[in-house]
């Protein structure tokens, strides 16, 4: 049996990230919400994509982009280093007065959450420099209780805020449970926190002199809730090809897959029945069994809890094979199960998941969802980007 190359050795285990496939998914919050201005999210180093390539990918989409969001102030500056002139939404917005100060000077928009910030902010009326400070969203906790204001003082920072003119006030929320659209209690829930929504938005509208613009949809609920589109959608990981919706993959959707992790076998094993593979001798051959090592391990990323069945892609010269893990994932590699598979030779591509193999259900196979999948993916696995992002 030959042994890979240099060049196959070198090239062990690699991302590929089609911005081409970004710019459709984001088409299709546009064409969802079409009378929606869109926000992308692109926290977490754009879900794990490189959030430098993903900004100047969806920036210069033909699907219009109103602003883009972020966790950190880490990743505003990385942002702003990129002087891609697009207004940044802080979504935990400030957690001192300096923060606050420099949101105001580098037209930051934070969202407003918590008594403390309200605080702070009212400090900074009382100094009259709030003038100017441009967009400042307001979050409602409408029953999710992680971030967000009660009612009381929700209402009651708007109308302060609000009668700024060069000022604009955006209500937003965020929903816990729209993904579970074929569970009675979490569809209930949810009924429950738009109601919420709607009521809170009516109590400003009857106190408010002019319009306001308001936010409640990420991705799950710009697919699902049509009645929560408002005037700005928050698309995160749909725009990645991953699926909000429990139970479907992003493919049922009809979304695109952006991330395709790869990596190559770099040993193949004739093991005889009853022989265990692995750490803990989880998987035990029923039979006299062809096993293929792949250059990919938890070090990379890949989900330590992916059990033994876990599907991959194997390209062969006779096209793309599915077959499954066998044995535990270690740190710095797997193993699948070749038998049967005659033709898969060393050096042969393997895709984790991506083009031709759905994220949402290797995760579902490791217990978790494709946002973690994404998020994970190591740095010593080389990126390679596709779309120049200007298409």
């Amino acid at each position: 049996m030959t042994e890979p190359s240099d060049n196959l050795v070198a090239k062990r285990a690699w991302a590929d990230i089609d911005l081409k496939a970004l710019k459709k998914n984001l088409s299709q919050a546009s064409i969802r919400c079409p009378n929606s201005r869109i926000i992308p999210v692109i926290k977490a180093n754009g879900y794990g994509h490189g959030m430098e390539q993903v900004a100047r990918a969806l920036m210069s989409s033909s699907s219009p982009v109103e602003a883009l969001a972020v966790a950190t102030m880490t990743e505003v500056q990385r942002l702003q280093s990129l002087q891609l002139d697009v207004p940044i939404v802080l979504l935990p917005g400030f957690s001192n007065a300096e923060e606050l100060r420099q949101c105001f000077v580098q037209r930051i928009e934070p969202v407003i959450h918590s008594r403390h910030q309200l605080d702070l902010l009212y400090e900074e009326m009382d100094r009259d420099k709030l003038r100017g400070a441009g967009r400042i969203w307001l979050k409602h906790n409408t029953g999710m209780n992680r971030l967000g204001l009660n009612e009381k003082d929700c209402v009651e920072a708007f109308n302060k805020l609000h009668v700024y003119p060069e000022t604009e006030v955006v209500l937003m929320s965020h929903l816990a449970c729209p993904d579970q659209t074929d569970d009675k209690t979490a569809v209930e829930f949810t009924e429950k926190q738009i109601s919420q929504f709607q009521s809170v938005h009516a109590k400003l509208s009857a106190s408010s002199k002019t319009p306001f613009n308001s936010s409640l949809a990420a991705s799950a609920a710009i697919l699902s809730l049509p009645q929560t589109h408002y005037e700005f959608v928050r698309p995160g990981i749909m725009l990645y090809g991953g699926s909000p919706i429990e139970d479907l993959t992003a493919e049922d959707i009809g979304l695109y897959p952006v991330m395709t992790l790869r990596s190559r076998l770099i040993a193949i094993n004739d093991v005889a029945a009853g022989d265990s593979i692995g750490y803990g001798a989880t998987f035990k051959c029923e039979k006299d069994s062809r096993i293929g090592v792949v250059s990919i391990g938890y070090g990379d990323g890949y989900p330590r809890a992916a059990r033994n069945g876990t599907p991959v892609l194997v390209k062969t010269n006779g096209g793309a094979v599915r077959t499954g893990m066998a044995g535990r994932v270690s740190m710095d590699m797997i193993t699948i199960d070749l038998t049967g598979v005659d033709n898969a030779q060393l050096g042969d591509e393997v895709v984790l998941w991506g083009e031709g193999l759905s994220a949402d259900e290797v995760a579902s196979c490791a217990g978790t969802i494709s946002y973690e999948l994404f998020c994970n993916v190591a740095e010593r696995v080389q990126f390679q980007y596709s779309g120049d992002g200007s298409t």
